[in-house]
């Protein structure tokens, strides 16, 4: 993932000052909100404390009265799914109902979505590789839970156990299931939320579009089958600092503690979006945070947190280095983007931090010297490299192959307010097709 650009000093020092109001808190500006959908029941309430991707949820694209969000939702045919949480809601009468309710709708979101993606479901009337509707549904339910006003009583630690619950069932980290047998070569990976929605509240990632398309993919081959999951990341530090990544992985990683998985993972990769063009298997991550803005405008600046009750190395690395089958991939011939193997870090030597005028840029790490930035970068998507291989080695399995790989960024139509367009679909589609080329890459030197 490209880290966002930070914008004017004015956009910055209104982050900054706000810091106390951005998780849950004041709206930070932006268009007027505009009018939702009536709700499918009458539990709800506003005025409770919402996120700022939540918040969001009532803005509309440029020139536009009906908010980004419900165009999303109803194209993408997740209108009804949105709905289904709300009237379930307001017939629970206890949180155990409730967190039945939010299981169950939350799955079958997850599952909805995937189904669509992969041409199984016939639904809505948007590109069915657009990952967008998922997202913004998944937020309406979100914001739902934390606007509904339960007939019985409800803690504030049980409601955010219920926003957590459906975080985790909507993202397909509670669906993930490989077959058993000694000829399945299990592949897990992850894309991210899109992002950068101050910028454009139309914006795509085509990593998540991608894990749309890997969960479940089956690959036929001499050697036997491999099997692909795939989960959706947040593109929020809290999430990250509260083991979501960890969560996701280390079930199929440390499979002894977890006996109701059938066997153990043969490859991990993350994926996320980078600059235009380019198709980059990052050597390093790096254990570092740079400070840019997540989806809630939270900022976060130093080493990446430890693994909450997860095993990890001590001490903590400075940097990890990858070790997918990065010559596979390139030799695989995908396209239309070039693939390399993307070196490089940005370091503190040895003693020098956190004296900004010490950090430098070197090929590879030195010895004991602090991490800064990875080849690709400091923000979330280095992040989720460096957490999923962390818990790899923290588990033993220094050999297995894991690492992130970068995805070209699109390229969107030129009026300002339009969802999609021919050549915005087409772009993204060979973006997302190469990145499944690639996987598939990886999993069948996962074979040999």
């Amino acid at each position: 993932m490209a880290r966002p650009a930070l914008g004017t000093l004015a956009l910055l020092t209104a982050n900054v000052l706000s810091l106390g109001a951005l998780a849950f808190g004041l709206p930070q500006g932006g268009p007027a909100p505009a009018a939702l959908p009536e709700r499918a029941g009458d539990c709800f309430a506003e005025g409770a404390p919402l996120t700022v991707e939540e918040q969001r949820i009532t803005q509309p694209l440029p020139g536009q009265d009906v908010p980004a969000s419900v165009q999303f939702i109803e194209a993408g045919g997740f209108g009804p799914q949105v709905a289904d949480l709300e009237r379930r809601l307001c017939t629970v009468r206890d949180v155990r109902q409730a967190s039945r309710a939010v299981q169950v709708v939350g799955t079958e979101l997850w599952r909805t979505a995937v189904d669509r993606a992969q041409g199984r479901l016939q639904l809505g009337t948007i590109d069915r590789y657009d990952d967008r509707p998922l997202y913004w549904a998944r937020t309406a339910m979100t914001r739902a839970l934390r606007e509904w006003v339960p007939s019985f009583p409800l803690t504030s630690l049980q409601r955010q156990a219920l926003v957590r619950q459906l975080s985790y069932a909507g993202r397909g980290i509670d669906s993930v299931e490989f077959p058993d047998g000694e000829d399945v070569t299990r592949v897990l990976v992850s894309g991210f939320d899109t992002y950068s929605l101050d910028s454009s509240l139309r914006n795509s990632n085509p990593s998540g579009a991608a894990a749309l398309q890997l969960d479940g993919r089956v690959v036929e081959t001499e050697q036997g089958r491999v099997v692909v999951q795939a989960v959706m990341l947040p593109v929020n530090w809290s999430d990250f600092d509260q083991g979501i990544v960890e969560d996701a992985f280390g079930p199929w990683l440390v499979p002894e503690d977890h006996p109701e998985h059938a066997g153990s993972v043969d490859t991990i990769m993350t994926i996320s979006q980078t600059g235009r063009g380019r198709m980059d298997i990052e050597k390093w991550a790096g254990g570092f945070r740079g400070g840019s803005p997540d989806n809630n405008r939270a900022l976060n600046w130093g080493p990446i947190s430890a693994a909450a009750l997860w095993p990890q190395p001590q001490p903590s690395p400075q940097f990890i280095q990858t070790t997918l089958p990065y010559e596979a991939m390139i030799a695989a011939g995908t396209g239309p983007w070039p693939v390399r193997l993307n070196p490089g870090i940005t370091e503190w030597p040895r003693g020098t931090f956190p004296d900004p005028a010490s950090i430098r840029s070197a090929p590879d790490p030195s010895p004991g010297s602090r991490a800064a930035s990875a080849p690709g970068g400091n923000y979330l998507s280095n992040e989720s490299m460096y957490r999923t291989n962390r818990l790899r080695l923290g588990v033993g399995r220094d050999d297995l192959p894991g690492g992130h790989l970068h995805i070209s960024a699109l390229v969107y139509p030129e009026d300002p307010a339009a969802l999609t367009s021919p050549a915005f679909e087409a772009d993204r589609k060979a973006v997302v097709d190469q990145t499944v080329a690639l996987v598939e890459a990886a999993g069948r030197a996962a074979q040999s």
